[in-house]
């Protein structure tokens, strides 16, 4: 974490670089670009959450498991159409 004095001179370059009128809309872009960063990961994350709670599989493969157990033939059917009849099923 930068002390205080580095933070100064960090904002004084930034001064002399963008000048003053432009600072709050150079914040304000980074603020936006760091909120969209922590979204992307955050997405990741859940993404990531989502297949190691499928062990790896992909959906298809574990909507193919589940038409399985339930004794529906997939064989010639979209994955809407097994979906739906899993539904019925329920």
């Amino acid at each position: 974490m930068p002390s205080t004095s580095e933070m100064l001179f960090i904002l004084a370059v930034f001064i002399l670089f963008f000048g003053i009128e432009r600072l709050p809309k150079l914040a304000r872009s980074l603020g936006m670009a760091k909120g969209e960063f922590q979204k992307g990961i955050a997405d990741s994350r859940t993404s990531t959450e989502e297949d190691l709670d499928r062990a790896g599989k992909t959906e298809r493969a574990e909507l193919a498991e589940k038409a399985e157990d339930a004794g529906i033939e997939i064989e010639g059917k979209s994955p809407d159409e097994v979906k739906e009849e899993l539904n019925q099923e329920e």
